[in-house]
């Protein structure tokens, strides 16, 4: 149904979206996350024409929108949009928020696009709200107006920008019942949303956007239970990193540690947590520091919000091997302390590098 080729968007120097190819087929519903400020709002708007692309392709139903020739308020009847913001007309009461663009642009009558609209209204449970006006409503019943409006086109394809980013926690709910309705129907939906597990629960297929690109798309199951790509990863289960790199065997570890005490303080990781972590930095740094006339290693820290989870990695040059194998009698001592710490270790080697990796013992 919407086929996209090369689409980018630029603003200037600022370059929003790159090179963005991707299809979507009747019917699916399509849950697009990621970042804050990635280009997922400035593509829902592309593909609506909202904002002009700079490069590519659409075409809705095979139709080239971007093709001067091309009838473009035609093509917009075929695929609505409902916004964060509601856009409704404050000084129309919700029924007339309804029956506006019906009778303007597909010629109505009032009594079928009142008849309609009516029935429109029942399907988002407003049915009592046809003669208020939308500064009388709260805003999930703002945003069910907005819906219905949108409805009320008879759209093939809607487009929802983060329909529940502007509403109270309370009201979320109400909004999404509405929206898995019509998914259970059949319509064709792209939606921008920040509400990972309605994501999952109501979508054929994920785009997780990062910098202007689809850089990861999946089923709800790969993209939520098994991420291929590390951002996708960071991003679904909120990794909060902290990354320290040691060239010489006279770096300030006392400065280094208090960086580690403050990333753990800002993320609120439980002090025998803290604890365990700091012992192992300080082991596992000591186990490294001859390795150093091989190349400087890094030390990286990821912490999890999403399962509360504390991963350590050091990666070192691939011809280090696993320091955690040695035969020293001081060091077997050090490598008991660091077993005795950690849940569980790994020890990889690729594209030359060394990857140490453990999770550290909650308590």
């Amino acid at each position: 149904m919407i086929r996209v080729e090369h689409l980018s968007k630029s603003y200037g120097s600022l370059v929003v979206l790159k090179d963005i190819t991707t299809e979507i087929h009747k019917g699916e519903v399509i849950s697009i996350i990621g970042p804050s400020g990635t280009g997922k709002s400035t593509f829902l708007r592309c593909l609506n024409l909202l904002d002009e692309p700079t490069g590519g392709s659409i075409h809705i139903d095979d139709v080239n929108v971007l093709d001067p020739k091309t009838d473009v308020p035609r093509v917009r009847q075929k695929m609505n949009m409902v916004f964060q913001s509601f856009n409704l007309f404050a000084h129309l009461s919700v029924l007339d928020n309804l029956t506006l663009a019906p009778m303007k642009l597909k010629g109505l009558d009032r009594t079928t696009a009142d008849t309609k609209a009516r029935d429109l209204l029942k399907l988002v449970g407003l049915a009592g709200k046809a003669d208020a006006f939308p500064d009388e409503l709260s805003g999930g019943q703002k945003q069910r107006v907005a819906i219905a409006r949108c409805l009320a086109m008879e759209p093939e394809i809607i487009l929802f920008d983060e329909p529940t980013s502007a509403l109270d926690p309370t009201m979320v709910s109400e909004v999404l019942s509405v929206i898995r309705r019509l998914a259970k129907e059949g319509m064709t939906m792209a939606i921008v949303t920040h509400e990972m597990d309605f994501a999952r629960d109501v979508s054929n297929r994920v785009f997780y956007m990062d910098e202007g690109l689809i850089y990861e798309e999946g089923t709800p199951e790969q993209i939520f239970g098994n991420p291929k790509k590390p951002r996708t990863r960071a991003f679904i289960n909120r990794i909060r990193s902290f990354i320290y790199r040691v060239e010489s065997a006279d770096f300030d570890f006392y400065a280094m540690n208090a960086d580690i005490e403050s990333f753990c303080e800002k993320h609120i990781l439980p002090r025998k947590t803290r604890d365990n972590l700091l012992l192992l930095v300080e082991e596992l740094v000591q186990l490294h520091l001859p390795t150093l006339d091989q190349g400087a290693f890094n030390i990286e820290i990821d912490y999890s919000e999403k399962n509360g989870d504390t991963e350590l990695v050091f990666n070192t040059a691939a011809t280090i091997g696993n320091v955690l194998e040695v035969s020293d009698q001081e060091d077997d001592f050090a490598v008991t302390i660091i077993r005795n710490l950690t849940e569980n270790i790994t020890h990889t080697q690729a594209d030359g590098l060394s990857r140490l990796g453990m999770t550290v013992k909650r308590g």
